[in-house]
């Protein structure tokens, strides 16, 4: 098994991966709020938390991936009002298009995506335990963490305490920051306020829970305390990770994650990627026009840590790249592949395994890709290139023997034809009817052509 080590936001440093006695390893990474269809960028931590349990499966381990989904929360409230529905209503419909949109990348679902919906009960054991052990404080229905009273705060974003504005001032309860003793303090729940739809019962009153409890309450209801790996985009460092590891450590006396490790954002021009801000790529909408395939080679040609820019240029250098995959696949032969070439496959896992640099283990692949194109004319195996592909979800690129029937042929046909006539819509519905059959349209070297979706 393989020393894998991952880059630690709490040290600084290169962390090696310690898993459980059984090799267990858990990974918990924040979801989304779902007030609106996801952006292209909240899919990159998806992605990225995807494949890194690909590839710890890969090296023995038994992973457990969670990733939630938050369904309550102001956002959505603010969402649901201008449309006259049920907060619950719109959270559920967002849910379950953030659930089909991802379904659509063709990585599988996690092992536990927990709604903070349904995770009440255990949501307020943890406070309970927080107040019982004088870390939390009621106030007139809201309950509000102590911030000073954990002499480690501050060490995962290494941040000085007093620098640290928790973000919630105004309006987190009816006299905002007057109710707080202190006003680093934070909401652990929220009292009901007018306007609010939803609403469930605590020891301290009626309310909902605050935003970062949730979080703790679920990471250790699924995968305990002190598991291996927690993820998410690097703007939750602060305040969000801080006051989950935070509220954990003292009720619990122990760190809830022995790495916190951090992706980067997309970025449209100079600024990260947001809804806020208003440059916003949807997911299904990027899918839709480049597919799956050109999306994840375009998240796995940088370091997760790093800040990507995303635009159409380089998602058509995306596409150009998954081509030239393709195009090397055919010719393959089924079994190994030759042993000079192994250095090449043994370098991929080696950048894998040095704080999942996939940009690294990429320039590997094609590396392996070019010395197959001097090998031209000797039969060259593909187990290599498929298991390095399977570490990218992108394995597809070089099935064989999977030739779409004289049916999918006609519809691709068809919507051709639809195209060239300029009837957008009947070429939309002819390609919804392939997606539906499990093909999607790509652009090959000799024209359009159906590749089969991942499943």
């Amino acid at each position: 098994m393989a020393t894998i080590r991952l880059h630690d936001t709490r040290s600084g440093d290169l962390r090696e991966l310690v898993a459980r006695d059984d090799g267990h390893v858990g990974i918990y990474a924040c979801g989304p709020t779902v007030y609106g269809r996801i952006h292209v960028g909240n899919a990159r931590p998806f992605v990225v938390y995807s494949l890194l349990k690909r590839y710890l499966e890969h090296e023995g381990h038994d992973v457990t991936l969670v990733i939630n989904i938050t369904d309550v929360n102001d956002k959505i409230y603010a969402a649901a009002a201008p449309l006259d529905m049920p907060s619950a209503d719109l959270a559920a419909e967002m849910a379950a298009h953030y659930i089909a949109d991802t379904g659509a990348l063709g990585l599988g679902r996690p092992d536990a995506e927990p709604l903070a919906s349904e995770t009440i009960e255990p949501i307020v054991a943890l406070i309970s335990d927080l107040i019982e052990r004088g870390y939390a404080y009621a106030v007139d229905g809201d309950v509000y963490f102590r911030v000073r009273s954990d002499a480690d705060y501050g060490s995962l974003s290494r941040r000085a305490i007093d620098e640290m504005n928790q973000g919630e001032d105004d309006g987190d309860s009816p006299v905002g920051a007057s109710r707080k003793e202190d006003p680093l303090d934070f909401a652990l729940w929220k009292a009901h306020k007018d306007g609010e739809d939803t609403v469930w019962f605590a020891p301290w009153g009626r309310g909902r829970p605050g935003w970062h409890i949730e979080c703790s309450a679920m990471a250790e209801e699924l995968l305990g305390v002190g598991f291996e790996i927690h993820g998410g985009g690097n703007d939750l460092v602060f305040p969000h990770h801080e006051n989950e590891a935070a509220q954990t450590r003292v009720a619990r006396d122990a760190e809830l994650a022995q790495i916190w490790m951090h992706n980067g954002m997309l970025q449209f021009g100079e600024e990260k990627m947001a809804k806020s801000v208003g440059n916003v790529a949807a997911l299904h909408e990027v899918v839709d026009e480049f597919g799956r395939n050109a999306l994840i080679m375009l998240f796995a040609g940088a370091h997760y840590r790093q800040p990507m820019a995303f635009d159409d240029m380089r998602m058509m250098e995306a596409l150009a790249r998954v081509a030239r995959v393709r195009d090397a696949a055919r010719g393959l032969v089924d079994g190994e592949s030759p042993a000079e070439m192994a250095p090449l496959r043994d370098a991929f896992f080696a950048a894998l395994a040095d704080d999942f640099n996939t940009a690294a283990a990429l320039g590997a692949l094609f590396e392996w890709i070019n010395e197959r194109h001097k090998r031209r004319d000797e039969p060259v195996g593909r187990a290599d290139l498929v298991e390095m592909l399977s570490m990218l979800g992108l394995q597809n690129l070089a099935e064989h023997g999977s030739e779409a029937g004289a049916e999918e042929q006609e519809l691709l046909e068809q919507r051709q034809a639809a195209r060239a006539a300029r009837n957008y819509v009947e070429a939309d519905r002819l390609r919804d009817e392939l997606r539906a059959r499990g093909w999607e349209v790509r652009d090959g070297a000799d024209g359009p052509e159906l590749v089969r979706i991942e499943q």
